[in-house]
Formats: C-alpha cells, sequence, structure tokens
C-alpha cells in the first residue's frame, strides 16, 4: 500500500520549499540551515510556545507569531530575523525582558559557555541594558531532588522539564508554580521529583536554572575533553557522551540517537560512574604462601595463572558476568573451548535453567535485529513477561509509553501486580505470582491478534518453569515475535559469542560442582550475590581461581590470582544491545599498562602455547531442543508466601557505589501482599513486617496492593534493607515486625 503524504508550498526569507502539511515554521528553517532563537523548543516535547523567542513576521498577519507552535500552511510566507525588522525587534524585546531579573554569574554557573541564553544574548540582545532597578533573587539552591538542585532567579521558564517530566517520563512531580512574574519552577511540599529520569531535566535547561549536585561548580565546559560512549549500565544500549577532565570522568550526558534512546538516558547511566575510579585495581595480586595476596608483576602472575590452569584444563569452569564487551565475550569463548578446551562456560551471573539456554540459543543468538525499538513503537500490542521495563531497561520503557500515549500500542505486563512504570503506560495487568505465569501466558493469545504484536521476555522469566516453552507456544499461535532483553550491558553480546553451555554446565552446575568435577574456575564480573548457589563456597572448594576484575570484590578477597582488567572508559570496544545492534565506544581515560579482559586472556594463551581464534560459534553448534521443565511445586505452609522479585534500577550495585546523590534518590524497599494475603498473613498495611528464607531477610513497610496475585509476596532484591537475593518462586517465610 502506497502512502501519500501531503505537502504544502512555503517561502521562509525568500527561498520557496515544499515541505509536509503540519510542519512547524521552526523545522521549515532548521531544514533550510536558518537558525531561529529559542528556550522552549524541543523537537521530542509538544509546543507550548512558552518563551516567545523564535518570533517571527507572517505575511498577512499583524504581529509577529510563535514560530515553534505554528504549522505551515499553502503559500504561506515567513520572514524570520534574518530578513524582517518586525522579527528582529519582537526577539530583542523578549531578550531584554529574560535580562531584567536573569543574574549575571555567567563565570559561575554550570551552563556558562554551553548555555543557549549566553549565545542568543549576544545574537540577538542589546549592547546595555536598560533596566536599573534591583534584580529579583530567592534563596538558592532549592532541592528539586538529592541531585537536581534549583536556581530559580535563573529560571526563564520555557517549562523544558515540565514537560519532558509529564510528557516523556510520566513523572508529574515537578511543575511550573505561581503565575506571571512570580511564575516559578517547583515541588510539592511532600512529594519529591521522585524519577529515574531526572537528570534529563538538567541537560535541556537553556539557562542553568537546574543543575547536577555532582557537578555542580566542578568544571567549564571548555575544559572538558568529550568522548562518544555507549553506557554500561543496562542492555538498553544507550549513547552517551562522557567528558573528562585531566582524566578524570566529570559528567556524562545522553547523545542523540534516534534508533535508540532518542536524546534521553536514565539516571543510573548518567550519574553511576564514580566506580570508575574508586577502589580500583590497578596490579596483579598473587597469593603467597601465607595465603596473603600479594602485588606481583605481570609476567610473574601469568606465570602463576597459566600453571594453575595447565593443572585443571578441561576441568575449569568460566563464569564471566554482564559487564564484558562483545571483544571480550569472543576473546572468553575462544579462550574457554579453544585454549582451556572446557564447555563450562556460562555468562549468567543469576539463577539459571536448562530451558532457558535452549530457548536462547533457539530464539536469541545470532538472530541480529530481529526486534528493534521501531518494533515496540509500531506493534499493536506487546506483552511483557518477566521483566519490568522501567527498573529493567529504562529507555525500552520510554519508547514504550511514548507508543502506548501516542500511536495507541496495548501493553499487557504478566507479573504479581500493577507496577508505577506499567500505569505509565496505561498497561494492563494479567496478574499472576511466579507458580501461575504459564497459564496466563497461555491465556494472553487474546491480546495479540493483530499482526506485529512483540513478547518481551525478560531474564526472570527463567526462574519460572516452563514459561519459556510456553512463551515460544504463543508465538507460534500468535505469529507475534520475541525479544529477549536481559539486564546487563554486556549479555547479548556473551550470547551472541557463545558463552552460553552448550554440551556444558550452566552456572549453577559450575558452582554446585566446584572442588569436585571443576576443578578450576575462570570469573569475570562476578559476585556473590549474583548467582544461584554459593559461590564464596564454591570458590574456597576450587583447586585453583583466577579472578579478572576492575576493583576489589567478595571474589578476588579469595581467589588465587588476581588480575586487573581496563574498566569501560579505558578502553574501546562494542556492547551488543538488546536489538542485536552494536553500541561502539572510544576510549575516553586512556591509562598507561591498562588491558582489556580480552588483552589479558591473550597474554595468558600466549603463556600457555596457544592463541585466542575468535569464530562464529553459533555457526557450527548443535542447538539443545526446547522442552520445558516440570518440577513439582513446593507447598505453602501456614505463615508463608511465594516470593516474587526483581531488581530497582537503582539498587545495591557495585557499579553505583561512591554516588551519595544518586543512591540519595533510589526508592525505598518495601514489601508487597494482597489484601488477601495480607489478611491470611496477619500483616498491617504500613507496618513492619519480616520476609526470610535460606539464611536471608528482608525486612521492610508492608504495602497492601489492590488487584495484586494472591498468595505472592513481592520484595525488590538487592535493595537497602532487603538483601533477600532469591530466585522468584522461593518459598518464604513471612512475619509482622522486624525479627
Amino acid at each position: 500500500m502506497t502512502v501519500t503524504t501531503q505537502t504544502v508550498n512555503v517561502t521562509v526569507d525568500g527561498v520557496a520549499v515544499e515541505v509536509p502539511a503540519g510542519t512547524l515554521i521552526i523545522r521549515v528553517a532548521e531544514m533550510l540551515g536558518t537558525a531561529i532563537p529559542r528556550f522552549c523548543d524541543h523537537p521530542l516535547l509538544s509546543p507550548v510556545a512558552a518563551c516567545r523567542m523564535c518570533l517571527v513576521e507572517i505575511e498577512g498577519q499583524g504581529k509577529p507569531q510563535p514560530a515553534c507552535a505554528i504549522p505551515v500552511a499553502e503559500g504561506m510566507v515567513v520572514k524570520t530575523q534574518h530578513t524582517s525588522e518586525m522579527a528582529q525587534k519582537a526577539q530583542a524585546g523578549v531578550m531584554e525582558f529574560l535580562l531584567i531579573n536573569h543574574p549575571l554569574d555567567c563565570p559561575i554557573c554550570d551552563k556558562g559557555g554551553e548555555c543557549p541564553l549566553q549565545n542568543q544574548a549576544m545574537t540577538s540582545g542589546r549592547g546595555d541594558s536598560r533596566f536599573d532597578g534591583t534584580k529579583r533573587t530567592f534563596p538558592k539552591p532549592i532541592n528539586v531532588s538529592a541531585q537536581v538542585l534549583l536556581d530559580r532567579e535563573r529560571c526563564v521558564s520555557c517549562a523544558r522539564c515540565t514537560r519532558f517530566a509529564e510528557q516523556i517520563a510520566g513523572d508529574h512531580f515537578i511543575d511550573l508554580l505561581e503565575r506571571g512574574a512570580k511564575q516559578q519552577v517547583g515541588i510539592s511540599a511532600d512529594q519529591p521529583f521522585d524519577s529515574y529520569f531526572s537528570g534529563n531535566t538538567i541537560q535541556i535547561c537553556p539557562v542553568g536554572a537546574l543543575t547536577s549536585a555532582k557537578y555542580r561548580f566542578r568544571s567549564r565546559p571548555f575544559d572538558l575533553v568529550s568522548t562518544p560512549s555507549a553506557c554500561e549500565h543496562c542492555a538498553s544500549g544507550c549513547s552517551l557522551r562522557t567528558d573528562v577532565r585531566r582524566g578524570t570522568v566529570m559528567r556524562r550526558l545522553a547523545w542523540d540517537s534516534p534508533e535508540v534512546n532518542e536524546e534521553w538516558n536514565c539516571d543510573k547511566g548518567r550519574f553511576a560512574f564514580p566506580y570508575l575510579r574508586e577502589g580500583r585495581l590497578t596490579t596483579p595480586l598473587v597469593r603467597d604462601e601465607d595465603g596473603n595476596l600479594v602485588p606481583a608483576s605481570w609476567p610473574e602472575a601469568l606465570r602463576v595463572v597459566a600453571a594453575g590452569l595447565k593443572a585443571t584444563g578441561r576441568q575449569t569452569g568460566v563464569l564471566t558476568g554482564g559487564r564484558i564487551t562483545l571483544e571480550d565475550a569472543l576473546a572468553y569463548n575462544s579462550f574457554a573451548r579453544d585454549v582451556l578446551g572446557t564447555s563450562d562456560v556460562d555468562f549468567r551471573a543469576r539463577a539459571v535453567s536448562a530451558e532457558e539456554t535452549a530457548f536462547l540459543a533457539h530464539h536469541v543468538a545470532g538472530r541480529g535485529l530481529d526486534v528493534t525499538y521501531g518494533d515496540l513503537e509500531t506493534a499493536p500490542a506487546v506483552l511483557l513477561v518477566g521483566i519490568d521495563p522501567e527498573d529493567e531497561s529504562p529507555i525500552v520503557f520510554l519508547r514504550l509509553r511514548k507508543a502506548a500515549l501516542s500511536r495507541r500500542t496495548k501493553v499487557f505486563s504478566v507479573a504479581p501486580y500493577t507496577t508505577a512504570g506499567l500505569a505509565k503506560m496505561k498497561g494492563t495487568l494479567l496478574a499472576a505470582g511466579p507458580r501461575e505465569e504459564v497459564a496466563a501466558v497461555h491465556g494472553a493469545s487474546v491480546h495479540l491478534t493483530e499482526p506485529g504484536s512483540v513478547i518481551v521476555v525478560g531474564e526472570r522469566a527463567a526462574t519460572t518453569p516452563g514459561l519459556l516453552k510456553a512463551v515460544t507456544e504463543l508465538a507460534a499461535t500468535t505469529q507475534a515475535r520475541i525479544a529477549w532483553i536481559p539486564r546487563r550491558a554486556g549479555d547479548r553480546g556473551a550470547l551472541d559469542a557463545g558463552l552460553l553451555p552448550v554440551n556444558g554446565r550452566d552456572t549453577s552446575a559450575i558452582v554446585a560442582d566446584a572442588g569436585t568435577q571443576v576443578k578450576g574456575l575462570v570469573i569475570a564480573g562476578v559476585s556473590a550475590n549474583d548467582v544461584d548457589g554459593d559461590l564464596v563456597a564454591a570458590v574456597q572448594r576450587a583447586q585453583f581461581v583466577v579472578s579478572l576484575e576492575t576493583r576489589h570484590t567478595d571474589i578476588t578477597a579469595i581467589a588465587d590470582v588476581v588480575l586487573p582488567v581496563a574498566v569501560v572508559t579505558e578502553k574501546a570496544g562494542t556492547f551488543r544491545n538488546w536489538e542485536g545492534r552494536d553500541r561502539s565506544f572510544k576510549v575516553a581515560t586512556p591509562v598507561a599498562g591498562s588491558m582489556s579482559d580480552a588483552d589479558v586472556l591473550g597474554e595468558i594463551a600466549r603463556e600457555l602455547g596457544s592463541e585466542l581464534k575468535p569464530n562464529d560459534f553459533w555457526s557450527s553448534v548443535a542447538k539443545p531442543e526446547l522442552v520445558a521443565t516440570h518440577t513439582s511445586a513446593p507447598s505453602v505452609g501456614a505463615g508463608q508466601a511465594v516470593l516474587s522479585s526483581w531488581h530497582h534500577l537503582l539498587d545495591l550495585g557495585t557499579l553505583q557505589e561512591g554516588e551519595p546523590y544518586l543512591a540519595a534518590t533510589s526508592r525505598v524497599a518495601v514489601i508487597r501482599v494482597s489484601p488477601n494475603t495480607a489478611r491470611q498473613l496477619n500483616l498491617t498495611d504500613g507496618a513492619t513486617a519480616t520476609v526470610e528464607c535460606c539464611g536471608l531477610k528482608a525486612v521492610a513497610p508492608v504495602i497492601e496492593t489492590a488487584g495484586m496475585a494472591d498468595g505472592v509476596v513481592w520484595v525488590p532484591a538487592n535493595s537497602e534493607g532487603a538483601a533477600l537475593n532469591l530466585p522468584s518462586g522461593t518459598v518464604v517465610n513471612v512475619s509482622g515486625g522486624a525479627s
């Protein structure tokens, strides 16, 4: 079917052009290379014509009109400030009014040197000021949140921040208060700006009214060296810009990538970078005869590693975690299979299953751009299974919310309760606890009847036996496509590189068999809290353990050899995001002698008399059959419930360490139950309760949640006061009060 776009003819500054009907005047000017000054206009926000800086002359109109809010019409003749005295005087007048109360603090303002107000004051303002009164002032700064600070006297009421919060993020906690000369940005007295995306308001603020608590007064733009980069915190694949001063990362900004993150990113990707320097490993460590880890030279450490791995050989397990790049993943695959001769390799630093191994091999690995962000935006229906996008892939959440609000995409979620993110997407809950998810997925076929529908599967689906098999059956029945979205940035690349235990042991089996069938361990980016099983005990049982790490962890403390590797800013590489799209980045903070995981593995291979030979693993391997796992569910007794759990975006993860402003905005841990379950367990809404199992427990306030699945208790994983890092589906003890 051919879609015809209606066009109109318009003239701007004497240049005739044909453009799609409905195009805003300011966009037509941009197409012609004509810059019209503006503050409130943003291409991803709806027009509001608040600042009036973009006034132009339209033939036949008696007064200047805002170019950012008026669409062109057939035969329209527009004159900008370049050809119209009316437009030029109007813009100069607006600028004069804006500067009446604006402070002249450019030398100390964080926006100084990259400020649209500065630039446009030079191009559209007067050379002197006619205002001789006292400028309006406010106490400052105001904490909009722990990490966003407001200087109210700088604000020009452009409403960029409030429109972003309402239109893009769906967080209605910041607004313009008062009217006229008293108008100012503010928040509710009892409701902070609680948003995972608050940093975007700082970036799009055109005048430095909103600033970062971390970056405030730290640097000038002209002192920074900027490098295009990719975010390492989740599988969304955001483009970033890393700004460095004297070898230290000072800030990160979202970078324009229309096909992925558009111009946004989450606060974790923007602010969680102090770990790049703090607690870093800088020299190899080798355990001496007294059992102490002592510094060693690289040649000495490599000799010890080679000797240890020669002894363990094929009986070595390789666990890589999710921080590694695609290049590192290819090196680990070759190192395990070609150098060590082992198939006991797994990138999944979490609860795993044989069912998931087969699912990933058949439906995700090597499939390229099978489902993209664009497909999610145009899908008539999206079913979420085992994933809450706002917490686990924030840009997916933003794109789904955009689709749900603007294109009427229907979002359905198989989950225990309606999360805040699902509500912002105006989605529909298919209420199901971990043991009811299979039936819920089978029943979801009625929602995926239109062509182009997508089933989005998160890594948590692996914890429910039979769920991934049910997803594949649903896809076959409805012709919906499957998108797998893990939590970690390196997971998709690791999967495509072959770091999946085809014909070998998975993470759980490697941990369980350490010290017996698995003699040695090579561990990278995996901590004790990540895996299903006692990793610390496994390391202690193993004959020889080498850890490739960037920072000290519970594993480096007990490994036999610790080899320092480069953090993401010290190396060039590629993260392959959930789509299968490669997100390459360059070195931002070069450090002499710093080596990537791939570099270190290459040195070890040479010490072993071998070499790395990265190859297309999936083209030469027989994929395991996808068979549903059937296990009998343990009984739930009195005072017990079935656990449902996932990580908040901001938790106690090691890559967030050293960022107190970000940590202060994390969501507090709560214990969610349905009203029926609360009565059965004698829990009181708002009172403290304890959820515990297997030597772990969470203590937090109870939230009775209407519409939640009965018999289920939801607790966030790895959060302050809730370190209950257990797979969903675990039967836990629940009691009122702290124990």
